[in-house]
């Protein structure tokens, strides 16, 4: 099962995200999503994401979060464990045009369609992103489990901490 990270670096009313729209190929393409990556032989979650932070924005990160696993199946794409991260501190400047993935922006958390329908709807998003946005958002979630299992594009089923959503 592939291993890889996500990072939502959190300025306090705002996340830094990543819009997937460099690459045709991509099953996040045209997606708005956290910072992360692949995690290569031998390393672990977090110094993965570390890496990709820097990689990907300029950033080094000084202080962060492992907020939760999320198990991602699919028919259509590679399974996979996501280990999802928070960031609140880092050092330098995020550099907007590093990236050869997509661009970066801050989006402020009330922008986020948290739920289906709400919000802004330019902000594409998984449908089992919206749920974990919600628990990273949630201060009374420091730790969670989430698996999200995708026919296609379509989430067909959710399973938080061992519950059905």
């Amino acid at each position: 099962m592939k291993q890889t990270t996500l990072c939502y670096i959190d300025d306090g009313d705002s996340y830094l995200m990543l819009h997937r729209v460099k690459k045709e190929n991509d099953a996040s393409h045209g997606k708005w999503i956290g910072v992360g990556g692949k995690c290569e032989a031998d390393e672990s979650p977090d110094e993965c994401m570390l890496r990709e932070v820097k990689e990907e924005t300029g950033l080094e990160i000084t202080e962060w979060h492992y907020r939760g696993i999320v198990t991602f199946i699919s028919d259509t794409w590679p399974n996979e464990y996501m280990h999802l991260f928070t960031a609140t501190a880092w050092r330098g400047e995020p550099d907007m045009g590093i990236d050869d993935e997509g661009e970066l922006a801050w989006i402020k958390k009330g922008d986020l369609p948290i739920l289906p329908g709400v919000g802004n709807p330019a902000l594409t998003l998984w449908e089992g992103d919206r749920i974990f946005l919600r628990l990273l958002l949630d201060e009374s979630t420091p730790f969670f489990s989430l698996k999200l299992v995708y026919e296609q594009d379509e989430m067909v089923k959710a399973t938080l901490n061992g519950a059905a959503l």
